[in-house]
């Protein structure tokens, strides 16, 4: 079934190709692509497929014979063996990383395959995310595990069927080859299943794509590999705006520097827009560096992501990430930061001063425009559009980070509320929407210190006796964040959950009542108010999930897989193809298909104890203690 695909591998056709054959970690000046050659795996079978995903590239199981059509999966999806036509190569690209240059990066661990003409005639690229060693794999060995596969594959699918821009992920295909991993870089490695991605896009280029040329940095004295190839920098320019922005290409054909200029705006506009999505959600991307950002603005790499389960503007969804650059709130301004990276590496094809006017005149407007329009929605918002409206979002925030709320199921509840409710069924729903914020467990648990009181004190004294040390191991937003925390927990302590109820219930009344207002408002302003009321649920029911891939519901999976049983995988795969809808009978498929399929005693025990909680339920406390780095 595989024979249907279709390859018409332009972007190595239009690009620089390095022409060396060199095997290993290397050095790549010159070129944008180098050719590669996937390393087979043991014994490869399929996790899972996306069958919207490949059908962009017009595949279609055959339902003759499904098991032979998931070997040929595995087969071919895990770079077993190359499809006829496919052309396998690296591209090579650098990036800021943490703020700072680090020089030649490039894909360390996957696979351009070639792009594939789909039904309609439009050009999808089809990448393999750990088919083995590249020039650009450093190192490391260009393979990765089940766990952050698995991860990836249902956030990309979960990202498109919420309506947010996102490269796609076709298969996840496991192996029996081993790779030794420190999961938490804390002296304890283990040996993990080899595994394969299928991810596809209209192109995988990056602001980083653009950061070969540069010079060496004046921090870290790193370069592009291709510095002073200004040639090569037109090139891609042409490649990617007569490629992926036609319209532009077409408006400005005669004029390089304003067809630039309008690239360089339409590429502030949308990724403006995409971060307003993410916030909208609660989605953290966690390692927002310029190579992480795509040209043409789609959410790309998913690594240590995270979707806010609790309501924290300050969220760090990385481990690693020890200043919370990434953070939650960053993420705005972080993305800024990032499209003037692309500026600079744009000169001269585009004088600064054009691109910077751009930024500072696009972007912020961009966001805040986006960003509002969609709380809108989220508060089924439909007929009026009120100044107020800005501070009616803050104070639900607000309102959700003083209570502890769960984002993404306050979001939900709220399209149940009425404005019009007698006092009994307000005090019903008041109560749903408590259920929905942090216990007393919970918040000790989110407030617990997380420094060694000793350490603490050590660094307290050093910001005073010796600054330029204490700056190289620590920064003062670290240390009063941890001094608030101790604040918070120490509070904790006396704190009862009758006190709790009694408090959240208080700040709930207040914001609901101004909520209520601001409904009754949109009322008035129409004649029939029960077809609006139909409207405003519709409207909040379509942009409020019920589902996201909470990092909970991801780690079922995973360890369920990890023990041979792929049926989670699928399960929340499907789930995650209606994130609006409610799941009616799907906890009786689940259980069925686990009576059938369950291979493993370990699974099935690891299911007992973790998965009888509904999929939109807001997580259970072992899932404070999951690390994603």
């Amino acid at each position: 079934w595989l024979s249907a695909l279709r390859f018409d591998n332009l972007a190595l056709r239009s690009l620089p190709v390095d022409a060396s054959e060199e095997e290993g970690p290397r050095a790549v000046p010159g070129a944008c692509f180098a050719r590669v050659r996937p390393s087979p795996l043991h014994n490869p079978r399929l996790v899972a497929m996306s069958l919207p995903a490949l059908a962009l590239l017009g595949l279609e199981v055959p339902a003759a014979d499904p098991e032979a059509a998931e070997a040929e999966a595995a087969l071919y999806f895990s770079g077993n063996r190359v499809p006829a036509g496919a052309e396998p190569a690296a591209h090579c690209y650098c990036g800021h990383q943490f703020g700072s240059f680090a020089g030649q990066l490039g894909d360390g661990a996957a696979m351009y395959l070639g792009e594939v003409l789909g039904p309609r005639g439009e050009r999808w690229e089809i990448q393999l995310k750990g088919a083995g060693m590249t020039p650009f794999s450093r190192q490391a060995d260009g393979r990765k595990v089940l766990r952050s596969s698995i991860r990836e594959f249902l956030c990309s699918e979960a990202m498109f069927h919420l309506g947010i821009p996102t490269t796609r992920a076709g298969t996840c295909v496991t192996s029996d080859s081993k790779v030794v991993r420190d999961i938490f870089y804390d002296g304890n490695p283990k040996n993990e299943r080899c595994t394969v991605v299928l991810r596809i896009a209209s192109t995988f280029l990056r602001f980083g794509s653009f950061e070969i040329f540069k010079p060496p940095d004046e921090y870290t004295g790193r370069k592009g590999p291709s510095v002073n190839r200004n040639d090569i920098r037109i090139q891609m320019l042409d490649y990617v705006i007569s490629t992926f922005y036609p319209e532009i290409q077409e408006a400005y054909s005669d004029n390089s520097i304003q067809r630039n200029a309008a690239f360089f705006k339409e590429i502030t506009k949308r990724t403006a827009r995409l971060v307003a999505e993410w916030q909208c959600v609660g989605f953290c991307h966690g390692v927002l560096n310029t190579d992480n950002m795509s040209i043409v603005g789609l959410t790309i790499d998913y690594g240590p992501f995270g979707f806010m389960d609790r309501y924290d503007p300050e969220h760090i969804c990385n481990g690693s990430d020890n200043t919370g650059r990434y953070a939650y709130n960053k993420q705005p301004e972080i993305c800024k930061w990032n499209l003037g990276k692309l500026a600079e590496a744009l000169v001269p094809e585009l004088p600064l001063e054009i691109s910077e006017l751009i930024l500072q005149e696009e972007y912020d407007a961009e966001f805040e425009k986006c960003y509002l329009q969609k709380m809108r929605k989220k508060l089924g918002l439909i007929q009026l559009e009120l100044e107020e409206d800005s501070k009616l979002v803050s104070e639900l925030l607000e309102t959700m980070h003083l209570t502890g709320g769960d984002f993404t199921n306050i979001f939900y509840l709220l399209s149940s509320f009425s404005v019009d409710a007698d006092p009994s069924k307000f005090e019903d729903f008041l109560e749903e929407l408590i259920s929905q914020c942090a216990s007393v467990e919970e918040l000790k648990v989110a407030f617990k210190p997380q420094m060694d009181p000793r350490q603490l004190s050590m660094m307290l004294m050093l910001a005073q006796s010796n600054p330029q040390l204490f700056a190289l191991i620590g920064t003062k937003a670290n240390i009063n964040k941890e001094l608030e925390r101790i604040e918070q927990f120490s509070k904790l302590q006396q704190l009862t959950a009758a006190d709790l109820l009694s408090r959240n219930k208080r700040h709930w009344k207040e914001w609901l009542e101004k909520y209520r207002v601001r409904l009754q408002k949109e009322i008035e302003s129409v004649d029939d108010a029960d077809a609006w009321n139909t409207d405003h649920v519709k409207v909040m029911n379509s942009n409020n999930p019920k589902y996201i891939l909470r990092n909970y519901i991801a780690q079922n999976a995973i360890e369920a897989a990890e023990n041979g049983d792929f049926s989670e995988v699928r399960n929340v795969l499907k789930l995650l193809e209606h994130p609006f809808q409610e799941a009616e009978g799907f906890r009786e498929v689940k259980e069925d298909a686990e009576e059938e399929g369950a291979t493993a005693t370990a699974a099935a025990c690891a299911e007992e104890t973790r998965s009888r909680l509904p999929y939109c339920s807001k997580p259970p406390l072992w899932a404070s203690e999951l690390c994603v780095t």
